[in-house]
């Protein structure tokens, strides 16, 4: 499985669909959050669009919880014809996660409940990686966690 953005969440937002307007530039505290799961789960990139359709999130104590961790600063940048979308590497600290294979990002104001709040993207690891008592971190690209080249 590789990488990528929620398709459906990306239409919906782009079709101002009220419960998909993510603003990508907003930096208000929780708005966006990041979770694991397990190679278990399936990214659907067509299909999935709210967070009731992520299965399998990792178990974790310590410093993990469901839900995941907020994103702080956040930053959406453009230039020429390329957006930019990026925030501080995001991490567990004294945590127990067992077998993380995804990240999975989702708006965490949007949407209601919980389980109607939009995502965003999921980030593949390539393989599943745990901690014991340790912290647990992604370090996201250095071009950010997602790139849009918009001119051929």
């Amino acid at each position: 499985m590789a990488s990528g953005l929620y398709a459906l969440s990306m239409e919906q937002n782009l079709e101002q669909v009220a419960a998909f307007a993510v603003d990508f530039n907003d930096t208000t505290a929780d708005r966006f959050k990041c979770l694991l799961t397990t190679a278990s789960y399936s990214p659907n990139y067509s299909t999935h669009s709210l967070y009731s359709d992520v299965t399998d999130q990792v178990p974790g104590t310590g410093g993990y919880v469901t839900g995941g961790e907020s994103l702080t600063s956040i930053t959406f940048a453009t230039s020429g014809g390329t957006i930019t979308w990026d925030a501080a590497d995001v991490e567990w600290t004294s945590s127990t996660i067992s077998a993380a294979a995804f990240a999975v990002i989702y708006d965490n104001t949007l949407g209601g409940s919980l389980a109607n709040r939009p995502l965003i993207c999921c980030i593949d690891f390539g393989g599943a990686f745990s901690t014991t008592s340790g912290t647990f971190k992604i370090t996201w690209n250095a071009s950010g966690i997602f790139t849009l080249d918009l001119e051929p």
